[in-house]
């Protein structure tokens, strides 16, 4: 397994800010968020220049979707992912760019929010969101792209199911044990148990879950959450799990500081 990081994280301003982050934190990998570069606010070719000449690789994607609002677990339930008609058209034609754009980095993965699976196989919306990742899943196939949906937003169980009857092989789980915390959808350790055949890559990240149901947990340093790092390792020796880490820090004043610490204790439990 190989470390390295989300670049959403770092906020950076441009692809040589990302890079001065980067080498900041200590790693040699990025998760990149391929946004900037579809709606031109970066350029592909000076991305690919400023990570390549700091020795910098970039192992997989990050597709933001439209019109998403993480205000509440309310207001993300409604806009998430591939699920809300409205923003469909706008996410459908940004896998088609961001698909030619994983191609042309040579990337092998690209991960989403699939949005709120439902789990009864009888709700209606359960069919059409899984048809609308169908479409995804065979837009990123054509570029030779694997897709991985990230956990959190429905148990364990809804999304193995969901991948099963998905029937894309290609499709997997970008794990993130905070989000299984933070969306109050289990115990991470059970989860990754039960997706560890589907793991396409990890999002090294801490939470502690709300005390008040409905409500969004905090997400905190890695370490300082609920999140039994011994444990999730312990599972990933156990179970010869071999897939990136990539770390990623969503809130807090001082993220670098914060990355470091997660690549420090990664390296302590990997030892």
């Amino acid at each position: 397994m190989q470390i390295g990081l989300c670049s959403w994280s770092l906020q950076p301003a441009s692809p040589r800010d990302l890079v001065e982050k980067v080498r900041r934190v200590g790693v040699a990998r990025v998760q990149l968020a391929l946004d900037p570069i579809r709606t031109e606010a970066w350029s592909i070719d000076e991305t690919r220049a400023a990570l390549g000449e700091a020795g910098i690789e970039i192992v997989s994607g990050m597709m933001a979707m439209a019109g998403e609002d993480y205000s509440t677990l309310e207001s993300i339930r409604r806009t998430g992912g591939v699920a809300p008609d409205h923003t469909w058209p706008a996410n459908l034609d940004a896998a088609r760019r961001l698909a030619d754009i994983a191609a042309e980095l040579s990337l092998p993965l690209v991960t989403f929010h699939a949005g709120f699976i439902p789990h009864d196989a009888r709700d209606p919306q359960r069919g059409v969101i899984l048809d609308r990742l169908r479409q995804v899943a065979d837009i990123y196939a054509a570029a030779g792209v694997r897709i991985a949906f990230e956990t959190g937003q429905e148990t364990a169980a809804t999304l193995l199911d969901a991948l099963d009857g998905l029937g894309r092989p290609q499709a997997g789980v970008n794990f993130d044990p905070a989000n299984m915390i933070l969306y109050g959808m289990g115990d991470p350790i059970a989860a990754l148990q039960q997706l560890a055949p589907r793991l396409a890559q990890i999002h090294i990240k801490d939470a502690i879950a709300s005390r008040t149901p409905g409500q969004w947990g905090s997400e905190v340093r890695v370490g300082a959450g609920e999140v039994d790092w011994p444990a999730f390792f312990r599972v990933l020796r156990e179970r010869r799990i071999d897939c990136n880490l990539m770390i990623e820090r969503e809130a807090g004043n001082d993220r670098i500081a914060d990355m470091i610490a997660a690549r420090e204790l990664v390296a302590r439990l990997e030892a």
